[in-house]
């Protein structure tokens, strides 16, 4: 995959998560402008997607197996969108550190994917 946009993606949702987690830390509930930062990850998330099965078309396999791939790819892009519409459930501190949970979420996953496609080899 894109180790570029693998990065992208894992950076723009750690600072998800550490703005939400500092609206959390204010006792504030997520406003629009998280939802905006929410859409934009989501976005950035679906590119991936995207790119990743269209490398999958092409012919492209990653090391540990095209199921799991496709799996946490689907996973990342759902992680974000699932905790906004929580923290739209909770509208208090809670739901603001619900998306920073998310965020931190998206991150791990995708160190995951990059370790499965072969970025990492130990």
């Amino acid at each position: 995959m894109l180790d570029a946009l693998t990065l992208t993606v894992s950076v723009a949702a750690l600072l998800l998560a550490a703005w939400c987690g500092f609206a959390a830390f204010r006792d504030q509930s997520t406003k629009d402008w998280h939802f905006i930062g929410m859409a934009v990850v989501s976005v950035l998330a679906l590119v991936q997607l995207v790119v990743g099965v269209v490398k999958l078309a092409g012919g492209e396999k990653p090391d540990d197996g095209t199921v799991i791939f496709v799996a946490y790819l689907l996973g990342a892009v759902c992680t974000i969108p699932a905790a906004g519409f929580m923290s739209l459930t909770e509208r208090t501190r809670w739901g603001s550190a619900i998306v920073a949970a998310g965020g931190v979420i998206l991150a791990v996953l995708e160190v995951r994917l990059y370790d499965i496609w072969g970025g990492i080899s130990v």
